[in-house]
């Protein structure tokens, strides 16, 4: 029998709980059948790890979902999945993305070698989608342009007004497709009224009569609308919805080779034990006001691009951490000290107060206590004290006994987070950057294995990087 004040206790009262993908077995968690303990045994703490068959179940999930919803009203055209690299450019997540025949969607420069690699690793071919988003440098256009120039299957999208003069100059395909992204107004919290990036919608149709129309060398293919938010059943999301769909008929009477629309924006990742979103309610509706839309005006469906980043990969992501302190500062607060930093290893929660999944690895049978969480660095702004439920942290509380130190999880952290707080460099308070482990699973024995990816970074080499 639990006792009533056990962590495990806690959990399962306030949320559905074992679920998707996590379980505890003897006071230990699992995550997505992995024992965790065996990871923090064999590695140590801190090491992150990424599932990497969680990555092709979402974009299989996805693209079912897509499917089922077009079947369902009779939806003539294709659904194209793109992976947004921003998220994640490891080598081992575009191998397991493009194991899943999707599309890619880039946003710089170096993103285009990464796709020149992939290319000769046999991951991509010429019909592969590359579609290149952004601001264009002119590093960025160049690259695009040897693409292009090399016959791979490129959409450039424009995202201002003299982008196209660079290809006009430099294509040397004899049609090259294009794109417009629109801009659109922002969410009515948000600091601006207008995106920074995209063209004007009331400046979109005199653009493309007079740069795209009549020029031999160029056909529009796409409209591309992006909500900073994401895909979310909100006022604000159908009605920019509506308002790009509208810019596609009127733009359609007057060129017949668009037939494209990318829906922008991205779908959430769970980020609570208590997250609710009906992916299938969501994706169902985007369809069918799309089909409804187009069947009013006599029009034909367009091809429907989705840019999933986050959803693609955040899920398959975890950091584990040891607690390695206790202090009690006042009467009413206690520090649980990580072997970490949280502005180093979890940025997104120090830049964007980002809630992750929390959770114990261990001592599921312990008392709970409410903690603050501090990481390494000298900086105030690192700790973590509030969950996306609730304004406060719980944990099981540390036995001075206990020879076993308490392990805990933060889940759902393999999008962006690398990136952000720059892999490899060096880092605030030179807090080395964790160890990374890859997971997989057999599809035919469904054994775990277990691979390091890299080591914890050294003290030589970031004094190499400072210069010393």
């Amino acid at each position: 029998m639990i006792k009533q004040n056990t962590y495990q206790n806690l959990i399962e009262q306030t949320f559905n709980f074992p679920q998707e993908p996590f379980e505890v077995i003897d006071n230990e968690l699992y995550f997505n059948g992995i024992r965790l303990m065996d990871v923090v045994k064999q590695y140590q703490t801190p090491t992150k790890i990424s599932y990497l068959p969680k990555i092709g179940s979402q974009i299989q999930k996805a693209k079912r979902l897509f499917h089922v919803a077009m079947a369902k009203v009779d939806y003539r055209s294709k659904y194209v999945y793109c992976y947004c690299t921003k998220s994640s450019h490891f080598s081992f997540v575009l191998d397991e993305v493009l194991d899943n025949d999707v599309h890619i969607e880039t946003s710089s420069a170096y993103d285009i070698q990464i796709m020149k690699e992939q290319y000769k690793k046999g991951k991509i071919n010429k019909e592969t989608y590359i579609i290149c988003n952004g601001y264009k440098t002119t590093a960025y256009k160049q690259n695009i342009t040897e693409l292009i120039n090399d016959g791979f299957n490129v959409i450039p999208v424009l995202d201002h007004k003299d982008e196209i003069e660079y290809y006009n100059k430099n294509v040397k395909a004899p049609k090259t497709q294009l794109g417009i992204r629109i801009s659109t107004e922002e969410e009515p919290s948000f600091a601006f009224y207008s995106s920074r990036l995209g063209i004007r919608s009331n400046e979109i149709f005199d653009y493309y009569k007079e740069k795209i129309q009549n020029n031999p060398k160029f056909e529009l293919k796409l409209l591309h609308f992006f909500i900073n938010t994401g895909i979310k059943d909100t006022i604000y999301y159908w009605t920019e919805l509506i308002k790009c769909m509208n810019i596609y008929y009127e733009l359609k009477k007057i060129c017949p080779t668009l037939d494209s629309l990318n829906i922008g924006g991205g779908m959430p990742i769970r980020t609570s034990l208590g997250f609710e979103y009906d992916y299938e309610y969501m994706i169902e509706e985007i369809v069918e006001q799309i089909k409804s839309f187009c069947d009013e005006r006599d029009i034909m469906e367009p091809h429907i691009f989705t840019e999933f980043g986050s959803y693609t990969v955040g899920e398959s992501g975890a950091a584990l951490y040891s607690v390695i302190d206790s202090k009690q500062q006042n009467d009413r607060e206690t520090w649980y000290m990580i072997d970490s930093s949280f502005i180093t290893s979890l940025p997104d929660t120090w830049g964007i107060n980002q809630r992750f999944i929390l959770l114990a690895i261990n001592h599921w049978d312990k008392p709970y206590q409410p903690v603050n969480l501090g990481g390494l660095t000298c900086d105030s702004m690192d700790y973590y004290a509030s969950e996306a439920h609730t304004n406060q942290v719980f944990l099981p509380k540390l036995d001075p006994n206990e020879k076993q130190p308490l392990y805990v999880g933060f889940f759902h952290t393999g999008a962006y987070q690398e990136a952000l707080s720059g892999y490899g460099g060096t880092q605030h308070c030179l807090i080395p950057a964790p160890k990374h482990v890859l997971v997989d699973r057999d599809e035919e024995t469904d054994e775990i294995s277990m691979k390091l990816f890299a080591k914890e970074q050294s003290y030589k080499s970031m004094l190499k990087i400072l210069g010393y």
